[in-house]
Parts: structure tokens; sequence; C-alpha cells
């Protein structure tokens, strides 16, 4: 059964913490609800946006990302429909409840100034797009049904991705696993993976290869201003 019930944040690296939390505050109305130093990250701020008490979006900041370049087509799709390089984000879509949400925010959007596209029906659900800053590709979506397996997976698509009929089936349905109650242990570092890349010569070795109750204990966690319940 699948356990992955959600989003709880999508990080994206920003050069201007400021503009970033401004446009989501001011344009999409979500509350800043953190802004901290990134923990076990040197010289990098974490802020967090509210979508719902389990769901944000993240933004990453430090001074060395100013200095990235940023190229359309590589870096960044610059649209919803462009291309951009494989694993990167192309757009993410954010959600609504129903249509009239949906052009309550096309007009919040458009009364400050933004650009928007849509409604579009795409008959599962239905999206407006618009841009954000530092060229971020942004969609706000409402579902009017649960997806239909059996109407929305194309066999033409299907063929052409090089899914066969047995690879098909397993897609749609995974099997279940049987939980080990965290009990299994890391597997080997060379190993066929994916793995994180981009650290310094040994440091995923080192990073990876500690003990998971080490990583859990690694981090001081408690929050940088201390708040008064009782006056609360």
């Amino acid at each position: 059964m699948n356990k992955v019930q959600g989003l709880h944040h999508l990080a994206v690296c920003t050069a201007d913490m400021k503009s970033q939390i401004e446009f989501f505050t001011d344009k999409l109305g979500m509350e800043l609800v953190a802004l901290y130093w990134m923990h076990g990250v040197a010289n990098t701020w974490h802020g967090f946006l509210r979508l719902n008490d389990e769901s944000s979006i993240a933004f990453v900041c430090n001074p060395h990302i100013e200095g990235i370049p940023v190229r359309l087509g590589e870096t960044h799709a610059g649209n919803p429909g462009a291309n951009c390089a494989k694993g990167a984000m192309q757009h993410v879509a954010l959600r609504v409840r129903d249509h009239e949400e949906l052009l309550a925010m096309r007009d919040r959007l458009r009364s400050k100034g933004v650009p928007v596209m849509g409604p579009m029906d795409h008959g599962f659900c239905a999206s407006i797009y618009f841009a954000g800053p530092e060229n971020l590709s942004l969609e706000l979506s409402y579902s009017k049904e649960p997806i239909d397996q059996e109407a929305w997976i194309d066999p033409e698509v299907t063929a052409l991705a090089g899914i066969s009929a047995e690879e098909l089936a397993r897609y749609k349905k995974p099997a279940d696993y049987e939980d080990e109650g965290g009990s299994v242990a890391q597997p080997p570092l060379d190993g066929p993976g994916p793995h994180m890349t981009n650290y310094p010569p040994g440091l995923y070795e080192a990073v990876l290869g500690r003990p998971d109750e080490a990583v859990w204990n690694s981090v001081d966690n408690q929050p940088p201003v201390k708040v008064d319940a009782a006056a609360g």
C-alpha cells in the first residue's frame, strides 16, 4: 500500500530569499512559517511557506547561489511547456479547492500585475499558469475527479516509453512490501543506487556511513525563538 501521502515540502534554490517570500505571501497569500539556518548546511538559510499544516514550499538560500549561471532551456524551463535538464524541476502545480477558488486566485494574481494563462480544462483537473521570481514556472490546479488509470494511460505513449504489458501491470499496482521495523541496514555505497551527488571527495561516504542514530541526533533541532506557550 502507498505510504507516500502527499507533498511535505518542495525545496527550491533562491539567490533572493526576500523576493521569494514577498511573491508567495503577497501574490499567493501563503504564510511564512519558518526562516532559519538550514540544519547541517553551512552559511545557508531555509524558508518555509505554508500550504497546509503538513505541506510547504521551501527555499534554500546562500551567497554562492547568485554566482551560478541561469540558462533557460537548461537550468530552468522558463514556462510550463519548455525543456530543462533531466532531473530538474520543470514546473510545480499547487492545489486549490475548486473552480471558484481557481478564478479567485487568477483575479488575485492579475490584480497584482502577474499575467496568468487559463484556466485550461485537462479533463481530470483544471489549471492556470504563471511565473514566479527567478524563472519559476508555477501552476494552480484542482482535481475534478480521481484519475482513472484505465482512461488516462495511453497505450501509444506507454509503447514509446518502452514499457511492456508486464511492466505496466506492475506500475499500476506496485507489489506490497512487508515493513521490517526500520531494521534494514544501509546498502553498499558503491552499489547501483541512485546516489546523492555533488559532495566533495569522501564526504558522501562519511555522511552516509554514519549510524542512523547518529544522524537522528546530529543537529540542534530546537526553534531559533523560544515561545512562551502560556502567553499564546
